[in-house]
C-alpha cells in the first residue's frame, strides 16, 4: 500500500544492499483499490467503485494494476544491482497468470492438466465440451488466488450440470454479483450456473481438464509442495472432500509420506525440482500435485506459495528457513 501510495519512499529503502521479499498484497481494501485503479488506467478504463469487502470482482484491473506495480519494481532493481529479489518481478508476474504460467510450465516438458485455453462464459463452456467430449472441467479464474473463482464444473448423460465453487452469486437490485466463501456450494439451476460462469469468465478464466486425486477416506488429496532455491522442501497433503482443497477452506492436512508410496514420493519431488527449473532466479515457489501411481502433474505454480504456518522440514518452518538459505 505505501509503496504504491509513495514509489519514491520505495527506491529509498532500495538504497544500500538488501534482500527483498515481495509478499502478496492480500485482503488489504486500500492496496486492492490502488491496484485496481492503476490498472483501470493502463488499460484506459473507466475506474470502478470500490468493490464489497471479499467480492470478486475487477480482477483483470487488478492484474494489470499489479503488472504495472511490479514493471516499477524492476526498473527500481534493475538501476540497483546490490539489491537482489528473492523472487524477480517478471516470474512472479509468470506465475499469477495462471493461464500463461501453465503454458510456461509446459513448455518446459512439465506435465499439467490438459490446458483447453480462455473461455469467454456459459455459451463458450458448454461449446468446449461438446467439441472436446468432456463432461468434467475445472473453470480458473486467470488471476485469481487462494480458489478464488475456480468452479469445478460436470454434467452427466441428462444434461444435468453441477458447478461446485467458492464463488457466491448474490442478486442485488444493480444485478448478480460475486463473493468469495470459505464453503463451497454447489448450483445445479441452469440460470444459476450461466450466471456464475459468465461472471467469473468476464474477469478473465479458463478451462483445463479435471484431474481426478487420489482418494485418501472419504475424501481425496492433492500436495503443497516447496521448493527453496529448485530443492523440494516442505510438503503437506490436502484432503477434502470437495474438488478444491486449499487448507484455508477447513480441508485437513496429512502428511504426504502417510500417503504415498516411496516411489510416489520421489516422483512428487522430482517434479517440484523440474518445475522450479522453469522459474530458475525465483528462491521460494509453492506448487501443488496430484501424484497418482506414476501418474503426476503440476496444478499451479504459486509466488507467494510459503504461507504454512507450523508446517516444518528439519525443524524449520518455511520462512525461517527461506532465511536461512537467504543468509547462507
Amino acid at each position: 500500500r505505501d509503496a504504491l501510495a509513495r514509489p519514491d519512499a520505495l527506491a529509498a529503502a532500495l538504497d544500500g544492499p538488501c534482500r527483498l521479499k515481495v509478499e502478496p498484497p492480500g485482503d488489504d481494501p486500500a492496496a486492492h483499490a490502488a491496484l485496481v485503479a492503476l490498472g483501470a488506467r493502463r488499460l484506459g478504463r473507466a475506474e470502478p467503485p470500490p468493490a464489497a469487502r471479499g467480492e470478486l470482482a475487477h480482477q483483470d484491473l487488478w492484474f494489470a494494476g499489479f503488472e504495472a506495480a511490479l514493471g516499477t519494481l524492476a526498473a527500481l532493481l534493475a538501476a540497483r544491482p546490490q539489491v537482489r529479489a528473492v523472487n524477480p518481478p517478471d516470474e512472479i508476474l509468470r506465475m499469477t497468470d495462471k493461464l500463461a504460467c501453465q503454458r510456461h510450465l509446459r513448455a518446459h516438458e512439465v506435465p499439467v492438466p490438459a490446458l483447453f485455453g480462455e473461455l469467454a462464459g456459459d455459451e463458450a463452456l458448454h461449446a468446449l465440451a461438446d467439441r472436446h467430449g468432456v463432461d468434467r472441467v475445472f473453470v480458473k479464474a486467470r488471476y485469481g488466488s487462494s480458489a478464488a473463482g475456480v468452479v469445478a464444473w460436470r454434467r452427466d448423460g441428462r444434461g444435468r450440470e453441477q458447478a461446485t465453487t467458492t464463488a457466491e452469486l448474490v442478486e442485488t437490485a444493480a444485478g448478480p454479483r460475486l463473493f468469495n466463501n470459505k464453503r463451497p456450494r454447489a448450483y445445479v439451476r441452469r440460470a444459476e450456473v450461466a450466471r456464475l460462469l459468465d461472471l467469473v469468465c468476464a474477469q478473465g478464466a479458463y478451462a483445463e481438464a479435471w484431474i481426478p486425486k487420489p482418494r485418501h477416506g472419504d475424501g481425496h488429496f492433492d500436495l503443497r509442495m516447496l521448493a527453496l532455491d529448485g530443492r523440494p522442501t516442505h510438503r503437506v497433503a490436502r484432503v477434502g472432500r470437495r474438488p478444491m482443497t486449499n487448507l484455508h477452506l477447513d480441508n485437513a492436512r496429512a502428511d504426504p509420506a502417510a500417503l504415498l508410496a516411496a516411489d510416489e514420493l520421489a516422483r512428487a519431488e522430482a517434479l517440484t525440482a523440474a518445475a522450479a527449473r522453469a522459474f530458475p532466479r525465483s528462491g521460494v515457489i509453492g506448487f501443488d500435485l496430484v501424484v497418482h501411481g506414476e501418474r503426476a502433474c503440476v496444478l499451479e505454480a504459486n509466488a507467494f506459495g510459503d504461507l504454512l504456518p507450523g508446517l516444518l522440514w528439519h525443524g524449520l518452518d518455511p520462512h525461517a528457513a527461506a532465511a536461512r538459505r537467504e543468509l547462507a
